[in-house]
């Protein structure tokens, strides 16, 4: 991007005529030693009500642009106009008018408020010190101010460690507010709160504006703040712009890999279309040593040779939109995506019993568990194991494995299978490593019962 280039931004992008700029940036250059932290921005922000976003990663320069726009940094090149009038060039009674008509709200309210000062005179300073109001009614004033904002007047007697973040932040909007600006500068004002708060704090920046025709800088590296808040969106990197345009065009359908890959970022509801997810490589370069060409091209998944040596200017990528892309003509942003349905939950398998062959062999098997008396063992059947108490009156437990092993080779005529019998009371294990049988008890007048209770207790459960 080349210095100087324009960024337009006004009334006239949304159709309406077009009016002159409360706050116009031309070729803006901030060096801090080897840093140059910004590198020719241009802007150009109307009047209010209206919101002008700047998003972008840390190290982008967004803060660096809004404390230029109040001089509070100095800067090596560029023009800043405030009303028509170089911002550079005010002296006297005119700068002590630009700096009430134009106010910022810092990041951390925390470095911002005086820790020694109670919130209602930290508030007064400001109003005495532009003489918003009569003396004597300062106080009053600064009541009225909190409440605004939505405090309880009685605030104004805590110290700022006596408020929660959100209090405090809601402090030095009123602050700010309290010497009737025209311009405010928000630099990340949500950053450091949680969830609820931030969403109060945004609803109070948009009743705000409507009701005192407030125009903004956001600095932001959140786009889920921008689309209810700004018109308008310059995405930075490495303090030069790498696209800009109304903001509902810019998110819909960004046209620079830099804010596609920004915008892909930001998690969504709704019925699961989005962007394809875009993940840069690697960190932004050094600012000390920025790379020849274009800024973001060790990063871009679309870099050329041409991108490598020739720095891209702004250039019209559609109606009121700006990029600094080479590439602009081919690059197309991903189709929508739609996130995969959940898939249905499988109903839990049954209970099963803990087989440890079944385990060895991961397949299903079956137990058949029958009584015989006064029979022998099957001979053609290796996987039947049986267990006798006593020669006379026995009953014996046999059980039957019906698990899908190798095909069996009956033995030889004359020969037998391998069968274990033991004493009463203990296990029997068969050569072909079925599961251990329980035996069977004492013979006796019980003996069928204690039968009738092994076999219950040894069935498969449903579904086996």
């Amino acid at each position: 991007m080349s210095e100087g280039s324009t960024v337009s931004h006004g009334p006239g992008d949304r159709g309406g005529a077009v009016s002159a700029a409360l706050l116009d940036i031309a070729g803006l250059v901030v060096r801090f030693g080897p840093v140059r932290a910004v590198d020719g921005v241009s802007l150009r922000l109307p009047p209010g009500p209206y919101g002008l976003a700047l998003v972008g990663e840390s190290g982008s320069g967004k803060t660096t642009i809004g404390r230029a726009a109040l001089r509070l940094v100095r800067t090596a090149a560029g023009t800043i106009r405030f009303d028509g009038a170089d911002i550079a060039g005010l002296r006297g009674r005119a700068l002590a008018d630009y700096r009430r008509a134009a106010q910022i709200v810092f990041q951390d309210p925390d470095n911002s408020l005086d820790p020694r000062m109670r919130v209602g005179a930290s508030i007064a300073e400001a109003l005495a010190a532009h003489r918003i109001v009569p003396r004597g009614q300062v106080r009053e004033q600064a009541g009225k101010l909190l409440a605004e904002v939505g405090l309880d007047p009685a605030f104004a007697a805590r110290y700022p460690h006596q408020l929660s973040g959100g209090q405090r932040q809601r402090v030095a909007i009123a602050r700010a507010l309290s010497v009737l600006p025209r311009l405010l500068v928000l630099d990340e004002p949500t950053s450091a709160l949680d969830v609820r708060a931030q969403a109060a704090i945004l609803r109070l920046i948009g009743a705000l504006r409507a009701q005192r025709n407030l125009s903004y800088l956001l600095i932001t590296h959140n786009f889920g703040i921008v689309s209810e808040l700004c018109e308008q969106t310059a995405v930075l990197y490495l303090g030069r712009v790498a696209e800009s345009g109304p903001t509902g065009g810019l998110l819909g359908r960004p046209a620079h890999p830099y804010t596609r890959a920004l915008r892909s970022a930001v998690p969504e509801l709704g019925d699961g279309t989005r962007p394809a997810r875009l993940i840069l490589p690697g960190e932004p370069p050094d600012a000390t040593r920025p790379p020849p060409g274009c800024v973001f091209h060790p990063r871009c998944p679309l870099a050329v040779d041409r991108c490598r040596t020739e720095v891209p200017p702004l250039r019209p990528v559609g109606p009121d939109r700006m990029a600094a892309c080479h590439r602009r003509r081919s690059w197309r942003p991903g189709p929508a995506r739609r996130s995969p349905a959940p898939l249905p939950r499988a109903p839990l398998p049954p209970a099963r019993l803990h087989l440890p062959h079944r385990q060895a062999r991961r397949q299903p098997v079956r137990r058949e568990i029958t009584r015989q008396a006064g029979r022998g063992s099957n001979a053609l059947d290796p996987h039947v194991t049986s267990a006798s108490t006593s020669p006379a009156g026995s009953t014996t437990a046999t059980t039957r494995c019906t698990a899908a092993w190798p095909t069996y080779t009956p033995p030889t005529t004359g020969t037998s299978p391998p069968t274990t019998r033991s004493s009463p009371g203990s296990r029997s294990m068969c050569a072909t490593r079925c599961t251990p049988t329980p035996t069977a008890g004492r013979a006796g007048p019980g003996a069928a019962e204690s039968g009738d209770s092994l076999a219950r207790s040894q069935q498969s459960p449903p579904g086996l």
